[in-house]
């Protein structure tokens, strides 16, 4: 069976989907360890009761990036995975962290890439008016939420939205679709390729898989 290992910093929720799909059997595929840059992560909490090990790494005990980064990829090493997933990881990666785990390491990002990377896309989205929201699978590179997608998931955007109906909405999308794109990669079915996302021994368009 494959292995991952799970970075997170936040609530989790999408590190619970994949807890789940781990264990009713729709992702082959069994979670090594998770690891925070938060001590206070409730993600943590949510490894500890599905008795997964949890440790988290704070950046503050280290004098740079680089140091932190060194430090968790060696401990991620030890795990020996076959791939990294980032599940609300908010930590901006090194270029030697992202080259080490270069093909393995996939991120889910709330919104429909390339448009709004980065933080506050629910905000910018209620405040240009937009009529979709949704959320991306991509490869994770250097640039920042600009890796090649795999795969998207749209939701509609009604004019009485706020934040938190968009959060839930999105969140709903992203435990179905994370667990999927997951399950592809450990199968061998997902690699990256030319700076491109292959499935199946296909370069996927840069919406992804089923864009629509």
């Amino acid at each position: 069976m494959k292995t991952i290992v799970v970075l997170v910093s936040g609530e989790g929720s999408n590190l619970q989907a994949i807890i789940d799909a781990c264990q009713q059997g729709k992702l082959n595929a069994r979670i090594a360890a998770v690891l925070s840059n938060r001590p206070d992560a409730y993600a943590l909490q949510r490894a500890m009761l599905a008795k997964l090990p949890a440790q988290a790494f704070n950046p503050r005990s280290f004098p740079d990036r680089k140091s932190f980064d060194d430090v968790l990829m060696q401990h991620i090493d030890t795990y020996v995975p076959d791939a990294v997933i980032l599940a609300g990881y908010m930590r901006i990666l090194s270029p030697h962290f992202v080259a080490h785990y270069a093909g393995r390491m996939l991120n889910i990002h709330p919104s429909l890439l390339p448009r709004y990377p980065g933080l506050h896309t629910h905000q910018q989205v209620l405040s240009n008016g937009d009529s979709e929201h949704g959320t991306s699978v991509h490869f994770v590179t250097e640039q920042l939420d600009g890796g090649p997608v795999v795969l998207q998931a749209k939701v509609p955007v009604f004019c009485n939205d706020n934040e938190d109906d968009l959060i839930g909405r999105i969140k709903t999308q992203e435990h179905d679709i994370y667990p999927l794109a997951i399950d592809w990669l450990l199968a061998g079915r997902l690699t990256l390729r030319d700076g491109a996302a292959w499935l199946d021994g296909q370069p996927l368009p840069p919406p992804g898989y089923a864009a629509d």
